[in-house]
Formats: structure tokens, C-alpha cells, sequence
């Protein structure tokens, strides 16, 4: 017999948490804790040490993308951790984020639909465990139709924000310039480095990244 997969669950819907908790015992799964916010997940992470971690993208406090960067900062810390993030839809750039951690190895990204599907559900969270990469079909699709602006998964905002990072503001000097708080231009900043790809486990300087690949996107003047 197989060893029993240990396994941590954070959603934040808790009929969906339940009914997943339900699932995951029902094919032997090990679930060592169910949680509905960042913070007890990685609370439940650090004390049980799983094997498998499935999560939500969108989690308390913020309610954005929490669960996926937990996911990230998780592996960055063991990158042989296995995580399975679900999505309510298909964000190719969380998708890349993701394959981005680690080796891009023991990580999956479903669509909340496809756990409907049982059997195949419970199928892909195995081949993760075991060293695979399950991306669902249609996050694939827009994968290979993404477009060749590096700064297309921006927002406006966002984009307004790394065009005043590239003149060297700081967050503060922003917030001000924008009329909005420095806690919100963190957020702004913390999501066009993961939109761009730049995960909290480079080395480098993201900041300086950034702002690289912004100008690189900006139309050459020529002086006459």
C-alpha cells in the first residue's frame, strides 16, 4: 500500500472547504488541517509539515491573490513541498508564477470546476505528489496565447505605479503622488513583481527588474 499523502486545505468558502475535506479523507488522504485564511495556513504549513498543500488563489486578509503567494513564499522555503492551487478563473500569469517556484515540479493549477470531476481531481493531486506539473487546459490555451508585452497582465493602476518606480520614487513619494495610501502602493508593487515573474525567492533586485523591463517596453525618442 502506498503511504498516505499528508495534506493541509486552505478555502476560505467553507460548504467548499468541507466538501473538499470530505473528498480528499474519502480517497485516503491525510488532511492534518482545513483553514480559511493566509495566515493559518501558514501557521498549519510550518506545524504539520504536509506533503500537500492545496489552496485557493483567492484568500482572507485580502481577499486577491494571498493564496497563490502563500504557495510561492511556501516553497521558497521547502521546494519540494507539493501545491495544488485552484482558481475560479483562468489567470495565466498566477499559472507562471507558480511553475516559476522551485523547479516548477510538485505544482498544479486547476480551475475550481474540475473538482467536480472527481476521479481526475484526486488523479492530478497524486502526479503532483509523485514530481509531476498539472496545469488545466484552458490555463494552457491562454499560456500559449499570452501576448508579448511583458506589462499586458497589468492593470492600469499598476502600470501607472512602475511607471513612477521607474523614475525612482519611493512607495511613499507614490502614495502621495496618487492621492492613496502606502499600504495600497505595497500591494500595487508587491502584484506587478509576481505579474512580471519576479518571485520572492530571486536573488536579485526585483525592484530594479521591474523597472528594466518597463523600459524596455517605452518607445526610443531620438533628439534631432
Amino acid at each position: 500500500m502506498p503511504p498516505v499523502t499528508r495534506v493541509v486545505l486552505a478555502e476560505d468558502e467553507v460548504l467548499l472547504r468541507e466538501g473538499l475535506v470530505s473528498l480528499l479523507r474519502r480517497f485516503d488522504f491525510d488532511v492534518l488541517a482545513a483553514v480559511g485564511s493566509v495566515p493559518a495556513l501558514r501557521d498549519a504549513v510550518r506545524t504539520h509539515q504536509p506533503d500537500l498543500v492545496v489552496t485557493d488563489i483567492r484568500m482572507p486578509p485580502d481577499g486577491s491573490d494571498d493564496g497563490l503567494r502563500a504557495a510561492v513564499a511556501l516553497r521558497a522555503e521547502r521546494p519540494e513541498l507539493a501545491v495544488v492551487v485552484l482558481s475560479q478563473h483562468v489567470q495565466a500569469e498566477y499559472a507562471a508564477a507558480l511553475l516559476g517556484s522551485g523547479d516548477g515540479r510538485r505544482v498544479g493549477y486547476l480551475l475550481k470546476d474540475r473538482v467536480a470531476e472527481v476521479t481526475e481531481f484526486v488523479g492530478h493531486l497524486r502526479t503532483v505528489v509523485d514530481g509531476g506539473t498539472v496545469i488545466d487546459p484552458d490555463v494552457v490555451r491562454r499560456l500559449l496565447h499570452r501576448p508579448r508585452d511583458p506589462l499586458a497582465a497589468l492593470s492600469a493602476r499598476e502600470r501607472e505605479v512602475l511607471a513612477l518606480v521607474a523614475e525612482g520614487r519611493s512607495n511613499a513619494s507614490i502614495a502621495a503622488a496618487l492621492h492613496i495610501t502606502e499600504a495600497a502602493i505595497n500591494k500595487h508593487v508587491g502584484n506587478i513583481l509576481m505579474k512580471l515573474g519576479l518571485l520572492p525567492s530571486d536573488d536579485t533586485n526585483r525592484r530594479v527588474l521591474a523597472v528594466l523591463t518597463y523600459l524596455r517596453t517605452q518607445p526610443t525618442s531620438v533628439d534631432p
